[in-house]
């Protein structure tokens, strides 16, 4: 117990002293976590909003795989991501393998059908007459979606911070596309899996505490807003 301990009493330190190496693992993570989310947004709402609002050929068939890629383990998509993007793969010419942008690849597709998915759940259940009265009021193409979409905020909300949080702790994609490479590729979990390794318990439980809270205050934040959206319901 006393090993457990004094690693505890080292990791407060470290954090309290805003150790180098975590700080910048703890900004990389960030960083990398977000670009991924925001790109899963760009491509997954206007997806999650077709798939809301229109009954077409395959349409079952592609929210089915949507929903069921949300238990895809990140270390199949690491090695998806790992043979698209090594030299004899077909980006391979890019030369993004072990960088940040690999990572960003990686979470991107990790995301996507978490914001796809939780974005359909709560756009589904809106009144789709929502942008003609939008149109009879006056409002363009694009204040009609905005309007469309503000309905479903909390839902929506709820589909990013989900994504981020499943993003910001993954390990598999960033060890696979990313390398772990010091100072450049490094990120939390990776991190945290290297230092315990190594023997340095106290950083990796310095780490490994940042992800928990990272983690914990997303899910708290995101279960905050299904209790207030099952309430407006």
């Amino acid at each position: 117990m006393d090993f457990l301990f004094d690693g505890l009493k080292e990791a407060v330190r470290l954090i309290a002293s805003g150790d180098r190496q975590i700080l910048d693992a703890a900004l990389r993570t960030l960083s990398i976590s977000l670009s991924a989310v925001a790109l899963a947004i760009l491509i997954g709402l206007p997806i999650a909003t077709c798939l809301a609002r229109r009954r077409f050929f395959g349409h079952r068939l592609l929210l089915v795989m949507f929903r069921a890629a949300l238990g895809v383990p990140t270390v199949f998509l690491g090695l998806l991501c790992f043979g698209l993007l090594a030299r004899r793969g077909p980006l391979g010419p890019l030369d993004l393998l072990y960088t940040p942008s690999a990572i960003v690849i990686g979470e991107t597709l990790l995301a996507l059908p978490i914001v796809v998915a939780l974005a359909h759940g709560a756009l589904v259940t809106l009144d789709h007459r929502i942008p003609e009265t939008a149109r009879t009021l006056g409002a363009g193409p694009v204040r009609r979606l905005l309007t469309y979409l503000s309905e479903a905020r909390t839902g929506l909300i709820l589909a990013i911070l989900t994504a981020f949080a499943r993003c910001s702790t993954e390990l598999g994609i960033a060890m696979m596309v990313g390398g772990n490479i010091k100072d450049r590729t490094r990120t939390l979990s990776t991190a945290t899996a290297l230092e315990t390794g190594r023997g340095e318990f106290a950083v990796g439980l310095a780490m490994g505490g940042l992800l928990l809270l990272l983690a914990t205050g997303m899910t708290l934040l995101a279960a905050m807003l299904g209790k207030e959206n099952r309430r407006d319901a």
